[in-house]
């Protein structure tokens, strides 16, 4: 460590969790503070997830110290709460690079450690994965121990309670834990919930529960009667029913901070037989008094001044394209009373906080349930109103089915706003928007809009609601180039590009979105054409066949994968239409983009000024040849 030892003098010496299991009760409770105070000291110069990671110390060192990992699997679900994690097994003085080109992920990833046994960063996968390794480790005769922890609102999820489902209709020994950090039910944490957890998780009960059942089960009429007993006794004192209905042993509430009771009854439900079911309540950034009070605000902080809790913020260049859409929402909102506004728990990061506050009863926040989102949307759209979907880039993919079944097939007027489309940054592989226009542009009925400016984007917003049917207006994270704002909104020529330089070196730069203020940039040093496409579905076939009489080569260029993106949408039509003409397409390759800053991200898909510069001229020059050859 680079700070001194007498700072952490237990953490220190930690290098995997075998140094944690040769410590005695009284010296893990004292590891477990060094732990919050160094993630606090840590975090706070570098920014990233904070509150969630606060919240699960107490349960991350308990399952450590009690479960023999790696060789006992540990799934996380959204995997903010794994800096804990990723401290006590081998990686504490590499938290400092968390998020940053060639540092630590942001989530856990199995090629970066033996102890990520399954990679995250969407919710709700933990309970399903777990599943699978623990039937698979039966199948080889294997007796590890596999947990799932899954909370910060995961379990609202559908494929959480699929999971489950599956899990209480097996005879598999598989723990998942509910890391719940809700506070409406606080006041069932304490010494009560703390012993009836203790009871039930400890080998009497157990023994006597799966004893009783072997010879109740001779006698059908009083097994019935006994097991209603048993969910209706635990049911006045405990909120598991549901869990135990399910087919899953239910145990807690306990307090996930009371890092005595946890390691107990984690104890207790080690060796128990079956699916279980352990419910922890836990404050999300406990430890630090800021977080405590404002979780959401300290989900993801930047650096921060860890004595004044004071968030150093960066200069802001002009609105982010989330505020422009949130500012349009308002106002669209109140000219029309039909715009309803869904989000899957992204209100803030979506720019909804302001139209939460003044269109309460037009806001809708379904959790993280995105597959529900759409179809929502679409029932609403059966009604007559207009809904708008806020909807992260990388999360749209979680509700296809949807999007094609419930919308596109019913030609439903529905808007999806797609946030972070293209690449992300320090969030990665998991959250890169990359693939948003290949998988949209295959759906009959879509209309697809990708704006290249700030103002263009809230033209395209009020573009999307005058279409009666389903709309996309994807837009990057961040702030665009700066165009002023329009306050007056006019709706946009469907399927119409605009040139916005015409060159005469024969070469045509075809750009969509993003990358047209890249494609202007460079479009002088090659004396070229420059079009806006601005639609990626209807696509501007007429000009795209113009350009390609004049032009001797024309370069596409998105921030989206290239493969089935809007590039490979201009090479149809001119095959369509008999062109035979250099084609060079420009965007995201054909792998996953690792983290970093936006702009490391951009350097190692080839797409910042001097990647695409490259590949243009690499290409360039034989492009001419050829086709003077050709002439």
């Amino acid at each position: 460590m680079t700070r001194a030892d007498e700072t952490f003098p237990l953490l220190s010496h930690i290098e995997s969790p075998g140094d944690l299991r040769g410590l005695s009760r009284s010296e893990l409770q004292s590891l477990n503070d060094e732990l919050r105070r160094y993630l606090i000291t840590t975090v706070s110069e570098m920014g990233g997830h904070f509150a969630a990671g606060l919240g699960t110390v107490e349960l991350t060192v308990a399952l450590h110290y009690v479960f023999n990992t790696p060789e006992d699997r540990l799934v996380w679900d959204v995997g903010h709460q794994a800096y804990p994690h990723k401290v006590l097994t081998g990686r504490r003085d590499r938290l400092r690079t968390i998020k940053q080109a060639k540092g630590l992920a942001p989530f856990p990833l199995r090629e970066e450690s033996i102890f990520d046994t399954f990679g995250v960063g969407h919710s709700s996968t933990s309970i399903s994965a777990a599943l699978g390794m623990a039937i698979g480790a039966a199948a080889k005769g294997e007796k590890r121990r596999v947990v799932a922890v899954i909370g910060d609102g995961a379990m609202s999820a559908g494929m959480a309670f699929e999971a489950l489902n599956h899990a209480g209709s097996l005879d598999v020994d598989l723990l998942v834990i509910l890391n719940d950090n809700d506070m409406s039910i606080s006041e069932n944490v304490g010494a009560m919930s703390n012993y009836f957890a203790k009871v039930l998780s400890g080998k009497l009960y157990s023994t006597l529960r799966e004893g009783g059942k072997k010879v109740l089960h001779r006698m059908p009429t009083v097994w019935e009667l006994a097991r209603r007993s048993e969910s209706h006794i635990k049911g006045m004192v405990l909120p598991g029913t549901i869990f135990e209905e399910m087919g899953l042993n239910y145990i807690g509430p306990i307090d996930g901070h009371d890092l005595n009771a946890v390691v107990h009854t984690l104890e207790n439900m080690r060796d128990l037989k079956g699916p279980q079911f352990l419910h922890v309540v836990t404050r999300k950034g406990k430890g630090y008094a800021a977080a405590e009070a404002d979780p959401i605000k300290w989900h993801g902080p930047g650096p921060f001044d860890a004595a004044s809790a004071t968030i150093f913020k960066e200069k802001a260049s002009g609105p982010t394209y989330s505020q422009v859409f949130g500012q349009w929402l308002c106002d669209m909102a109140e000219r029309d009373p039909r715009i309803m506004g869904i989000t899957p728990a992204m209100r803030e990061g979506s720019g909804m906080v302001e139209f939460d506050k003044r269109f309460p009863e037009r806001y809708f926040d379904v959790g993280i349930a995105e597959q529900h989102a759409v179809t929502f949307a679409a029932g609403l759209a059966c009604e007559g109103a207009r809904p708008v979907v806020a909807i992260y880039s990388t999360f749209l993919q979680r509700a296809y089915d949807q999007l094609i079944h419930d919308v596109a097939l019913q030609k439903l007027p529905v808007l999806f706003a797609i946030d972070r489309a293209g690449l992300v940054g320090g969030d990665g592989a998991t959250h890169q928007g990359n693939y948003d226009l290949s998988f949209l542009r295959c759906i009959p009925n879509m209309v697809i809009m990708a704006p290249s400016d700030e103002n263009e984007c809230r033209q395209m917003l009020f573009t999307g609601t005058s279409i009666d049917g389903p709309v996309a207006v994807r837009y990057p994270r961040g702030t665009g180039p700066g165009v002023p704002l329009q306050q007056e909104m006019t709706a946009l020529p469907i399927g119409k590009a605009l040139v916005r330089r015409e060159g005469r070196s024969g070469l045509a730069l075809l750009a969509f979105g993003s990358l047209v203020a890249s494609a202007e940039r460079l479009a002088e040093q090659y004396d070229a054409t420059v079009v806006n496409m601005r639609y990626v579905k209807p696509l501007d076939e007429e000009l795209i066949e113009r350009i390609a009489r004049k032009a001797g080569a024309i370069v596409t260029l998105e921030e989206n994968t290239v493969a089935g993106g809007a590039g490979s949408a201009v090479a149809q039509a001119l095959s369509a239409a008999g062109f035979s003409i250099p084609l060079l397409h420009i965007g995201i390759p054909d792998r996953f983009i690792a983290h970093g800053t936006r702009e490391d991200c951009l350097v190692d898909a080839g797409l910042d000024l001097t990647g695409i510069r490259a590949q243009i001229d690499a290409w360039w020059r034989p492009a001419r040849l050829l086709t003077a050859e050709a002439t």
